[in-house]
């Protein structure tokens, strides 16, 4: 049997009900370092069977209903383009259904489908991307891609989606040259660090008045310090510590709405299992948040 997203606890509440849909997308296509991202889904999966139904601010948002679809086809015939066409329609089908998607990587180009599914069901600049990341992600094309994982920020920010990156510390010409173009803007880890020490902290951290309302947040797990996230294809040292990435979400996403998220490059070592535990947790924690966020109101059973 196949796991989905909090066996342990749920049963796999009907898409119809859900207000989350929890999307495996296996891919692993253009990764240039170590490989391993078309096991992250099933792992992630797998892991969140261990977790607690409450959340860090205590509330339950798996009673509001979670559905966990089969996992993505990542096979095709002509052009990877397919690949992220199954993706997009099941983004979209969330959307149709004013439910959440949550999708699970896979390769970070996984969010290309995402993007392709914004770009249909809000006007542009509705919706903008918060990013947490260890990279900008934003070369026009890596290793003769335009969907590399190195690229799908770049694919975002040409069809008029604003962004905003948090936690950078790898640095490209070309992904700078895009920065500036673009208007990205960005909190790095250097910055992070400073204000981190700081009386305040990151509450004193917002998005810019002008930013949509409406955010999608796409998290890349070496975002996390690679002494957390070790399983990843680079991890990168200078990264964020849970408490870090909790309280910037939290800061981030004041007085906006959510209206989907991901978790990607998960690259799981079959003799550590910290890292899929870490990134399903993540999820869930992603998924409490959107409640919050969404003023979901009451926690009610959708099964």
């Amino acid at each position: 049997m196949k796991p989905y997203f909090l066996d342990s606890e749920y049963p796999n509440a009907a898409h119809e009900k859900a207000c989350f849909h929890v999307i495996p997308f296996p891919l692993e296509e253009t990764v240039s370092y170590m490989g391993g991202t078309s096991q992250g889904p099933h792992s992630i999966l797998e892991a969140s069977g261990q977790l607690e139904k409450l959340v860090d601010d205590y509330s339950e948002p798996g009673l509001l209903g979670i559905h966990t679809t089969d996992a993505i086809d990542c096979t095709y015939t002509n052009s990877i383009q397919e690949v992220y066409a199954k993706a997009s329609k099941l983004v979209s089908r969330a959307f149709e259904q004013q439910s959440v998607p949550v999708m699970l990587g896979g390769e970070h180009s996984v969010t290309n489908a995402s993007i392709q599914a914004i770009s249909k069901a809000y006007t542009k600049e509705e919706v903008g991307i918060l990013q947490f990341d260890a990279h900008m992600d934003l070369r026009e094309a890596y290793e003769g891609s335009p969907f590399s994982h190195a690229s799908v920020m770049k694919r975002a920010v040409e069809v008029g989606i604003p962004l905003y990156q948090v936690g950078v510390r790898n640095y490209s010409s070309e992904d700078l040259d895009a920065r500036e173009a673009y208007k990205v803007g960005h909190l790095d880890a250097h910055a992070l660090d400073r204000l981190k020490h700081t009386k305040e902290g990151y509450s004193q951290v917002s998005l810019p008045a002008t930013f949509p309302k409406k955010l999608f947040i796409t998290f890349d797990v070496d975002g996390f310090d690679a002494s957390l996230m070790g399983s990843t294809g680079t991890p990168d040292p200078g990264g964020l510590f849970w408490w870090d990435a909790i309280n910037l979400l939290e800061s981030l996403t004041q007085g906006r709405t959510i209206i989907g998220c991901d978790v990607v490059e998960l690259a799981p070592n079959p003799l550590l299992h910290h890292g899929p535990y870490l990134a399903a947790k993540l999820a869930y924690h992603l998924m409490g948040l959107i409640a919050k966020r969404n003023g979901l109101g009451e926690k009610k059973v959708f099964v």
